[in-house]
């Protein structure tokens, strides 16, 4: 037995839906979102080896809200991890500023390849992250 087809209006077939994000919407969330990257100097070292990692946000807004007063937390790859939360005031739209930059030293004493991540947390959810491989090889009083 067939069914009957039933041709519906667009606007019922659209009733209830949430109404989609214009390409314009789309381009200001984009542009007021800061781009995150990191890099490691050096990116290969002899243990025990000291690395500088910096994390940068470039671009977008400076009271982007969900980069405002994160917790950071520094993966190392070596089984360690570092994270730090400073104590901001409340964040005010169009006074509030972010952050752009975070350096730290890591000492690596094993040899390996390590692959470093770099998050901003918000409430233990991450909100940003970047990540960086280096290389290590054995020192002197390591073996092969």
């Amino acid at each position: 037995m067939a069914v009957p087809l039933t041709l519906l209006p667009l606007w019922l077939l659209l009733a209830g839906l949430p109404s989609p994000v214009t390409a314009q919407e789309a381009r200001d969330t984009g542009d007021r979102r800061p781009k995150l990257t990191m890099r490691a100097q050096p990116s290969v070292g002899i243990s025990p080896a000291r690395v500088v990692f910096t994390a940068e946000l470039a671009g977008g807004a400076n009271d982007f809200e969900e980069f405002y007063c994160p917790t950071i937390e520094w993966d190392w790859g070596d089984d360690t991890r570092s994270e730090s939360t400073l104590d901001c005031q409340p964040y005010e739209a169009g006074r509030s500023e972010i952050r752009r930059r975070y350096s730290v030293v890591h000492v690596f004493k094993r040899a390996g390849a390590f692959r470093v991540y770099f998050r901003l947390k918000q409430r233990d959810k991450a909100v940003g992250n970047a990540t960086t491989t280096i290389q290590i090889r054995p020192g002197a009083d390591q073996p092969f």
